[in-house]
């Protein structure tokens, strides 16, 4: 992440007030497990007002730009929506909803998350990693 990139995704996270949700600790949780993971780089596109996105992109990815995308859904309270590719990933309890053109106009596999749900995370947290390992595949 270049290093003025890496302020902003700081001073966003250092101004967010947890809620009892935990919202933020999940973002943080999904950041840093993107983050362990070889190969992977991480973006951060802020639009105020409107939605805050962690973008995960495997170095050896070539076709797209990313493999998912944390969106900070700007509401009251913050919560969170994990957008996939549609082809990357498979969602066997289909948990997800299928968004027609979601993901930079291809596709996607979204999952809203409005509070803090362990079992739920580990499911998404599968999710991450098929879409990662299919990135990785070029």
């Amino acid at each position: 992440m270049k290093k003025e990139t890496e302020q902003e995704l700081n001073t966003f996270i250092e101004a967010w007030k947890e809620t009892p949700e935990m919202n933020k600790a999940v973002f943080l949780h999904f950041r840093d497990y993107l983050a362990a993971k070889d190969g992977v780089k991480l973006d951060f596109i802020s639009r105020p007002g409107v939605t805050y996105s962690l973008r995960a992109v495997h170095v050896n990815q070539k076709d797209k730009s990313l493999f998912v995308m944390v969106d900070v859904i700007e509401d009251d309270p913050r919560w969170l929506s994990v957008c996939f590719y549609g082809d990357m990933i498979t969602d066997p309890d289909e948990n997800g909803d299928f968004v027609p053109e979601g993901l930079l106009g291809d596709d996607a596999v979204c999952f809203d998350i409005e509070e803090r749900d362990e079992a739920f995370m580990r499911y998404v947290e599968a999710r991450l990693d098929e879409a990662c390992e299919y990135a990785a595949r070029g």
